[in-house]
C-alpha cells in the first residue's frame, strides 16, 4: 500500500481535480456516496489509493505508460501524478521505475527470474539465456527463457523452444488436455486445463485455484479462462459470469 495513505484523500479543496460523489469504478467495494473522487480524462471514477496501487502495478509488470483497466485508455503521467496525490517518495519510486521499464524495452532485457540482476540478451535469436549472477551463486549453469521467464527446461540446440508449458504453442497439448472445474466458479462448468491466449498465442496452464480471469505472462492482456474474451469488469472478477458463454476447445496454435 501507499505511504501516508491518512492524506491520500479529496477534499473540496483540492483544486484542478474534477471532483464528483460517485462509486469507485476500479473498486467495487467502494462506493461511500459521502467519499469525494476524481473523473479520470477517460471517463472513469477512482480515489487516489486506489489509482497508486493500479499504476503501481501497471510498473511492477514492466509497462511504460500507465492505461486505465477497464477501458485501456493512456493516463498521462502528470494526470496520475496529480489524481493519485503521489508522495515525492512515490514520484521518485514512479519515475525510476518507469525509465528502467523504458530502458529495458529499447535494449531488449530482462530481470532473472532467479536473482532479479538486468540482462541483456546478445543474441536475440536464442531464448535459453544464462545468467551469470546465479550461475555463480548457485556454482552450476543457471538458464532461463526469454519469453516466458522461467528456468529453461527445454534443449540447448532448440533455442527456439522452451519445454514449459505456456511458452511455446503446442498443438496436441490444446487438443489432449484435461477438463478442469475452477473452485472459484462453483457451478460446475469445465474448461480445458490448458488455454491460447487469445491476445498473443502462448499457451497458459490454469491451475484450478485461480479466478476465472487470467492474465497472461507473456503480453499482460486479460481474459477470461472460460469465453476467452477480455477480461470481465473488476465487479465480476472473480466470478463466473451469465454473460460467459463456455468456448471450445482450441484446436490450432494460430495467433
Amino acid at each position: 500500500m501507499s505511504d501516508n495513505k491518512e492524506n491520500k484523500k479529496f477534499t473540496p479543496f483540492d483544486k484542478g481535480i474534477k471532483l464528483v460523489s460517485k462509486p469507485n469504478d476500479l473498486d467495487d467495494t467502494d462506493d461511500d456516496p459521502s467519499v469525494l473522487r476524481a473523473e479520470l480524462s477517460c471517463g472513469h471514477v477512482t480515489d487516489p489509493e486506489t489509482l497508486t496501487d493500479c499504476c503501481r502495478a501497471q510498473l511492477k509488470d514492466g509497462q511504460t505508460e500507465f492505461k486505465c483497466p477497464l477501458c485501456d485508455e493512456q493516463w498521462p503521467y502528470d494526470e496520475v501524478r496529480t489524481l493519485a496525490k503521489l508522495t515525492l517518495k512515490e514520484q521518485l519510486s514512479f519515475e525510476e521505475k518507469l525509465g528502467t521499464n523504458t530502458v529495458q524495452k529499447k535494449v531488449d532485457s530482462r530481470d532473472c527470474p532467479g536473482c532479479g540482476t538486468l540482462i541483456e540478451r546478445l543474441d536475440k535469436s536464442n531464448l535459453c539465456v544464462q545468467c551469470s549472477v546465479c550461475t555463480v551463486k548457485n556454482r552450476k549453469p543457471f538458464e532461463f527463457c526469454w519469453q516466458c521467464l522461467r528456468e529453461w527446461k527445454g534443449l540447448q540446440s532448440r533455442a527456439d523452444r522452451c519445454g514449459n508449458v505456456g511458452c511455446t504453442s503446442d498443438q496436441e497439448l490444446l487438443r489432449d488436455c484435461p477438463m478442469i472445474s475452477l473452485t472459484s466458479v462453483g457451478n460446475g462448468v469445465q474448461c480445458p486445463k490448458v488455454r491460447k491466449c487469445p491476445f498473443c498465442g502462448v499457451l497458459i496452464e490454469h491451475d484450478t485455484t485461480g479466478c476465472n480471469n487470467m492474465k497472461c505472462p507473456k503480453c499482460k492482456k486479460e481474459f477470461c479462462f472460460i469465453c476467452l474474451k477480455p477480461g470481465h469488469p473488476y465487479s465480476s472478477w472473480r466470478f463466473y459470469s451469465s454473460q460467459c458463454t463456455l468456448a471450445p476447445r482450441q484446436t490450432d496454435t494460430a495467433s
